[in-house]
Formats: structure tokens, C-alpha cells, sequence
């Protein structure tokens, strides 16, 4: 027993020894490393270890580590030096270490391996023609660093990319592997396998806890998310996501037009079935039907209870509906839209506020307060434009509507933006106003229009064979230039430009006509009001064929000369949408031996002084190349002097002559064609023309064009008769390569051109369209869409003929391409389905090239 405590004791001493050395020796490291971490060092030298390929100098100074500079052991210097290198994303790895230390310095070694750069990449299970456009989208260009944030960012890129297109379905796999090659780098290949699966139809949607609307008219408000029906084209059966989301919005929206204002969507879940389809489950809680009681007006004193009422149009006993309560107050989708806030928008008041509030729903019906903020009239302080490098300032200025210490209103700012892209010389669809520094307690705010410039100029090189060879044209056409910088050669950048004024040359030639052209416009003649001056000049010589040798006869020419002189201004009345102008043109005729069939006579003159006077009311929305909305409305009327009146010649008799003639007879052809000399020498006619156009975006994005014409062509005098010259010609793509005579050429796709008039004209012309378009980018290098047609038309001679409803009908579709260098190009294939006047069967399809105009 004694052994045995003589052992424990000693044991407990072998403890509290050890325990006692364990103390002591802890306590020594701790305050050797306490000492180790609060150390202070001069760096002495500084190397880079580790696999990289970039220079230790590089390394060294991006770090922002010196030599001689003091460092702490763990201190912020080398914490902050191990961030920088991390945000250059360039490396894998970073490690700094301290080494060698002599007294109070010592050496830092920077320790780190570079991310590997892509090499090849390789994509299956998509066409050839999507690797360049993945790999632009993601970034994964040779030699860029492969790091796993840019792994995962590609792969739910793409995962996202496919679903959004109805490949629910969709996996993407990433591998890379390591290139082993004589190239001391960290390369790798990349690898990226798209299995998209098949699209993920819909089979059927069902809602649960409908009682009052039925399932069919459910799936009806949901515009996107169909179910699989063979019959539809327009809108397919593929489940998107976002798509989905917004139509449930949608069904709930339903259901508060008809007045279950607390419908909801309790829950919704997809079943995936075995045939690889999908069905949707919605179950919605429909609430009850409410409609509208007393509707009160609080805080207003600028419009009365009565004038707001009839803005809102809601009266106790309607059906309650939310999404109308709503846009009758305020409407996103309408900025010109006749609601309470433009109300107060358009009168100043840029801070109001208006909330609708339900303050009671007993037997379901609701009382509603319109709760109305006014707050201060506002006007605007500072109105600036950024953006524009070419257009000089005051070309912007002049079109804008907002002016410094003018009142607020919306549909100035809106109009401003219209203005501005129908000059053409920014991209329409970038132009957007920033309301900078409001200030509801002064009530003044700042404006600032940022504008994107686009080419306006445009050249037209083109050939073609027509007229019996070949036919060259070459145009310029610069739509903001500059006439004062003319003169100036440091402005020639190739022209001068910036002043808003349009000057157009032209020149086309075959063997058998030359044609050449000179217009100048200036929108702002004299720079205060926008009143325009317009003058252009041409000459055209035509060649008359020479069946012998199916060459030109130089010797048998048609010449015309012409002069015009015009000038537009706005008007303020009825709206300031109206444009009136006016013009003063002169053409002269010259035929010398030119005996054709369009003419009587073929040595002569005829001239033609006429004097026009138009009127047009254009509210089209922003883009003129695809306006959205709005309407182009134009009328005009051609006058000549009434010669007939005073030149004291009995034209009746000279009608009965005529008509006694036959012009079979060589010497009666000779006196009718100095007879129809006699008529023409100076041509008198009157001249009517109406056209409109309606623009109404039915769906996002999606245009429909109405369109109506209409033409006539008088005589005054019957006996004198209606004049060979400024006829109409219907059919085709309403291109002419030369006008001779004043002629208007017509387009009414899916016949020849000038088919659908007789051979020297029409004097009567009526046409229907509508078109239906869908653009395909609008971006500001390229406008592209595409279009679909119905149109008919007709063209007679006298009104005894004329029946506006007996046309000539087609239909078709086609595309547009609108560069600003070139201009306006496109494609369209019309059917057309009557007869040419003259034959018995349909004619069909035809081609239609369109060149720098716009239908």
C-alpha cells in the first residue's frame, strides 16, 4: 500500500511537471509569434516563383511592393498588394512570403501561377452559323482568362438563352482540358456541349376555382402562352418563362375588367407528361363582383369635379375595372393619351400626383377618392442637347418645343422628340429626354435631349438593263449641309455639313435618254421661323429608236427643260402639325422630228406653267423610316393659267376638225398634229390630288398602314380637252427611271409597271393598301422589317368610267433595308389577281425591286 501511494504521489508530480513545461512552453511560442506578427522589416530583395508568364518587373511594380520599403509581418501593405494582383484576373493563385530575415530585414517572395487562357473552343449541338455569335455574347475569344466565374457565367447564359426560346430542357456542359505544347503558357482547350433537347410544347392549361369565366376565355387573355393547337401560326405553343409570368399577370387583369377586383392566382405548378409536353395547372380565386359607386375628387383647384369626370369617363354603376381605373388615370402604353395625369402634365404641373383610393366596398359596391396632389407649376430653367457632333446646335434648337422659362408640358417634350426624328439626321429610336435637377419647392426643373448622330447623307450607284440597254444611275443626296460653309475647306469632311439644308444631284443615261437633276432646300429661310425654300432644276433628252439598227437617233430628240420654285411654312391653325405649301414650276417641251405614238405631233414646243398650292397635316411618331403611330395626311391642287379665256381661239371648231380628220391619211395626220400643236402650245389643265396614311402599332412592335389615294386630271375648257402631259400611271413598284412629260408613276405591287393605265395614261386614279409590318432591327446602321399586303387599284380616263370599287387587286409580302448611305432598298413579291386591261387570265406573280423610296 505504501508503494502504491509512493507511486501516485510521484505520478502527481510527473503531472503538474509536465503541465508546468506545456504553460511555459505555450507561453513562449505566443510571445514569439506575438513578435513575429507585430514585426517590422526593410524589404531587401523581392522575386517572383511560381508559374507565370509575366515579367517579375511587371509583377513586382503592379503589386505596389518597394524595395527599402517597411512591411509588417501580415500587415495591411501586403494584404493590399495580394488584392491587387486579384483583381487583375490574371492569376490562379497568389502567395507572398517573408525569407531570409537579418535583423530588421528581409526578403519577400511573391509566389503565383496564371489563370489559363482559352485556346480553341469547341461547340456542339447548335449550326455553324451560332458558334461566332456564342462566342461574341460570351466573351470567349482566343486568349481570354478562363476562370470559373466565366464557366458558370457561359453556361447559365446559354441554359437561359435556349429556355427563353422554349427548350426547357436545355443542359450546356463545360470541359476543359490542358494543352501541352512547347509554348511555356497555361492553356486550355474549351469544350461546350448544348443538348437543347426538344422545344417543350404545351399541351393543355387547366384552371381550378373559376366558377363566373370559363377556362377558354382565360387562356385567351394569356397573349403569349398558348396551348398546342395545329391550326395557329401566329402564336406557337412553346413554354417561356417570362412569358408565362407576365400572361398570369394578365388572367388577373382579366378578371379585374370584369370586376373581381381581388382575383388572384393562388398557385400554379407544370406537369411534365410522357409524350415530352407539358401541362400548366392555374388556380385562381375569382372574390366577388364589384362595380363602382361614388367617385369624389380631392385636392383639386385647377380643373373642376365635372371636367376630370369627363377625362375619367367612370360612372357609379359601372363594373368595377381595375386595369381601366388605372390607365384612365395614367396610361404607359400611350404617351399622348387623354388621361388625369397628362391632364395636369400638359398644364405645368410636372409634380402632381394622383392616387386612386378605395375608402369603401360594402355590398360590393366601391367609393372611390381620386386623391390629387397638384403641387407647383413647373417651367423649365435649363434646356440643353448632347450628342450631336455634326448637326450645329441651332438646328436642334429650332425644333425643340421647351424653351427656358417656359411652362412645363409633357407633350411639349414629346413633341421635341418627334421634331427631332423626322429631320433623319439622328437615330430615332436613341433620342431621349433627361429631366435633370427638378425642384418641386422653386418648381423649376432641367431638361437635357441627348441625341445619337446617324449618316443622313446618302450616294445611289446603281445599274440595270431596261429601256433597251443599259441604264446607269449615280445620285448624291446630302440632307444636312451646309451652303455657308461652301466655301470653306476645312468644312469638307467630304461635304459640308450641320446645317439642316438638303441639296440633292442626280444623273442617269442610257443610248436613248439623259437625264440630270439639281435640287437645294432650306428648312429655316432666314433662320427664325421654319419657312422653306425649295428650288430644283432638270433636263431629260430622249432619243427615239431606230428599228434599222436598234440603236438611238440622235437626230430625233425630246427635250425637257424644267424650273421650280417653292416655299412651305407651318401653321399654327387648326394644329401645329399643318404644313402649307406652294410652288411655281415651268417645263418646257421640245420635240424636234420626234413622231411617236404618245404625241400628234412630232416638231413643236409645249410649255407648262403651273403653280401648285398642298396642304399636309404630318403627326407621324418618332422614326420616319418606321413610324409606330400617328398619321401623314396630304392634298393638293395644280392649276395653269386659263388660257382659253383670253386667247380669243375657237377650240370647238378646232375639235369638230379634228374629229372630221383621219389620221390614216398622211396630209389629215399633218394637220392634226398642227391642230394638237395649236391646243398644247401652253398646256391648260387643273390637277387634284389626296393621299393619307395611318400608322397604329396593334400589338409591340407590330404596324398596320391603312392607306388611301386618289388623282384627277381636268380640262377647263371640254373643247380644248384634258392634255397628253401629267398623266397617271398605275402598276408595278412605282419606280420610273425618266419622266418625260410630268407623268406620276403609281405603285400597285403584283402587276408590270404602268400596266394598269392606258398607254398614254389615265386622268382618274384611285388605290387602296394595307400593309402590315414587323421590324426586324432598328438599329441606327441598319433599319430592317418585313411586311405584308393587300392592295387594289384603278386607273380610267373620265368618270363615266370610274367605279372605286372596281380595282385591280393583290397581295404579297416583302422586306425592307434602309441604310443610311444608301437609302431606302427592298424586295416584294405581289400576286396579283385580275387581268391586265386587255387579256382574260389573272397575272400572277411578280418581283418587285424597290430603290430608294418609301411606300
Amino acid at each position: 500500500m505504501e508503494k502504491l501511494a509512493n507511486n501516485l504521489r510521484l505520478n502527481k508530480v510527473l503531472s503538474f511537471t509536465i503541465l508546468l513545461i506545456t504553460i511555459l512552453f505555450l507561453s513562449t511560442s505566443a510571445m514569439v509569434n506575438a513578435q513575429v506578427e507585430g514585426a517590422k522589416y526593410l524589404i531587401k530583395n523581392i522575386t517572383v516563383t511560381g508559374n507565370t508568364n509575366f515579367s517579375p518587373q511587371t509583377i513586382i511594380a503592379y503589386s505596389k511592393l518597394r524595395k527599402d520599403e517597411e512591411i509588417q509581418l501580415n500587415g495591411e501593405k501586403i494584404a493590399n498588394a495580394i488584392k491587387t494582383l486579384w483583381k487583375s484576373n490574371l492569376f490562379s493563385s497568389i502567395d507572398i512570403y517573408i525569407t531570409n530575415i537579418d535583423g530588421n530585414t528581409a526578403d519577400l517572395e511573391i509566389n503565383l501561377m496564371d489563370l489559363p487562357e482559352l485556346l480553341d473552343l469547341t461547340v456542339s449541338g447548335v449550326k455553324k452559323g451560332k458558334i461566332d455569335e456564342i462566342k461574341q455574347e460570351n466573351n470567349l475569344q482566343t486568349g481570354v482568362k478562363v476562370t470559373e466565374n466565366l464557366i458558370a457565367n457561359t453556361r447559365n447564359y446559354l441554359t437561359n438563352k435556349y429556355k427563353k426560346k422554349g427548350f426547357l430542357n436545355t443542359k450546356v456542359n463545360i470541359v476543359t482540358t490542358e494543352v501541352i505544347d512547347s509554348v511555356k503558357k497555361e492553356r486550355v482547350n474549351m469544350l461546350i456541349k448544348i443538348d437543347r433537347g426538344e422545344k417543350v410544347k404545351i399541351k393543355n392549361i387547366t384552371f381550378s376555382g373559376n366558377e363566373k369565366i370559363k377556362d377558354k376565355k382565360l387562356r385567351k387573355a394569356m397573349k403569349n402562352t398558348k396551348k398546342r393547337n395545329p391550326i395557329r401560326i401566329l402564336k406557337r405553343s412553346k413554354y417561356i418563362e417570362e412569358d408565362y409570368k407576365e400572361d398570369l399577370t394578365r388572367v388577373v387583369d382579366y378578371y379585374k375588367e370584369n370586376g373581381y377586383r381581388d382575383a388572384r392566382v393562388v398557385s400554379d405548378s407544370i406537369i411534365f407528361n410522357n409524350d415530352q409536353t407539358i401541362s400548366l395547372n392555374i388556380d385562381v380565386e375569382e372574390g366577388e363582383k364589384y362595380v363602382f359607386g361614388k367617385i369624389d375628387f380631392v385636392g383639386n383647384t385647377v380643373y373642376s369635379d365635372n371636367y376630370l369626370s369627363s377625362i375619367l369617363k367612370i360612372k357609379p354603376g359601372d363594373t368595377y375595372n381595375g386595369v381601366e381605373l388605372r390607365e384612365r388615370i395614367a396610361d404607359p402604353k400611350n404617351p399622348d393619351a387623354n388621361d388625369l395625369t397628362n391632364a395636369y402634365q400638359n398644364f405645368g404641373y410636372m409634380f402632381s400626383t394622383i392616387n386612386p383610393v378605395e375608402v369603401s366596398a360594402e355590398g360590393n359596391v366601391i367609393d372611390m377618392e381620386i386623391r390629387i396632389s397638384e403641387g407647383k407649376p413647373a417651367y423649365f430653367n435649363n434646356v440643353t442637347v448632347v450628342g450631336n457632333d455634326v448637326t450645329n446646335d441651332h438646328v436642334i434648337y429650332r425644333e425643340i418645343r421647351t424653351r427656358p422659362g417656359q411652362l412645363y408640358r409633357k407633350a411639349d417634350i414629346i413633341r421635341t422628340i418627334r421634331e427631332l426624328g423626322q429631320l433623319g439626321f439622328f437615330d430615332a429610336q436613341q433620342i431621349a429626354p433627361n429631366i435633370k435637377n427638378p425642384n418641386p419647392v422653386d418648381g423649376t426643373l432641367d431638361v437635357e435631349y441627348s441625341v445619337v448622330e446617324q449618316g443622313s447623307s446618302q450616294i445611289q450607284l446603281q445599274g440595270g438593263y431596261g429601256g433597251g440597254g443599259f441604264i446607269g444611275t449615280l445620285g448624291l443626296s446630302f440632307n444636312n449641309f451646309a451652303i455657308k460653309d461652301i466655301f470653306k475647306k476645312e468644312a469638307y469632311k467630304p461635304v459640308p455639313r450641320g446645317d439642316g439644308q438638303s441639296l440633292a444631284l442626280r444623273l442617269q443615261a442610257s443610248q436613248f435618254f439623259q437625264t440630270y437633276s439639281f435640287s437645294f432646300a432650306e428648312p429655316w429661310l432666314g433662320g427664325k421661323k421654319p419657312f422653306q425654300l425649295s428650288t430644283s432644276l432638270s433636263y431629260s433628252r430622249q432619243f427615239l429608236f431606230n428599228p434599222n439598227n436598234r440603236r438611238p437617233d440622235r437626230s430625233r430628240s425630246f427635250n425637257i427643260t424644267g424650273l421650280t420654285l417653292g416655299l412651305s411654312t407651318r401653321l399654327t391653325k387648326p394644329d401645329n402639325y399643318f404644313l402649307l405649301s406652294q410652288a411655281l414650276s415651268y417645263q418646257h417641251y421640245a420635240l424636234n422630228n420626234y413622231n411617236t405614238g404618245l404625241f400628234t405631233f412630232g416638231d413643236g414646243t409645249s410649255n407648262n406653267l403651273s403653280y401648285t398650292i398642298g396642304l399636309t397635316r404630318n403627326n407621324l411618331y418618332v422614326d420616319p423610316i418606321f413610324p409606330t403611330g400617328g398619321s401623314n395626311f396630304s392634298v393638293s391642287a395644280k392649276f395653269s393659267f386659263p388660257y382659253s379665256l383670253f386667247n380669243d381661239v375657237d377650240y370647238k371648231a378646232l375639235k369638230d376638225e379634228r374629229d372630221a380628220l383621219d389620221p390614216s391619211d398622211p396630209d389629215d395626220f399633218a394637220r392634226i398634229g398642227e391642230i394638237d400643236q395649236e391646243r398644247f402650245q401652253w398646256l391648260e389643265f387643273y390637277k387634284i390630288k389626296f393621299r393619307v396614311d395611318w400608322y397604329t402599332e396593334i400589338v409591340k412592335k407590330l404596324v398596320l398602314r391603312p392607306s388611301l389615294e386618289f388623282g384627277f386630271l381636268g380640262a377647263y375648257n371640254n373643247d380644248r380637252g384634258v392634255i397628253p402631259f401629267e398623266r397617271f400611271f398605275l402598276g408595278g413598284d412605282g419606280l420610273g427611271n425618266f419622266a418625260l412629260d410630268g407623268r406620276e408613276i403609281i405603285q400597285l405591287r403584283g402587276y408590270p409597271n404602268q400596266s394598269l393605265s392606258a398607254q398614254d395614261g389615265g386622268s382618274i386614279y384611285n388605290k387602296f393598301s394595307l400593309e402590315l409590318r414587323y421590324p426586324i432591327t432598328l438599329g441606327a446602321q441598319a433599319k430592317i422589317y418585313a411586311l405584308s399586303f393587300v392592295e387594289g387599284g384603278a386607273s380610267v380616263n373620265s368618270f363615266q368610267e370610274f367605279n372605286p370599287f372596281e380595282l385591280q387587286r393583290s397581295a404579297g409580302v416583302g422586306v425592307r433595308i434602309f441604310m443610311p448611305a444608301f437609302g431606302l432598298l427592298g424586295i416584294d413579291f405581289g400576286h396579283g389577281f385580275d387581268p391586265i386591261p386587255g387579256q382574260t387570265q389573272k397575272n400572277g406573280w411578280e418581283t418587285h425591286f424597290i430603290i430608294g423610296q418609301q411606300f
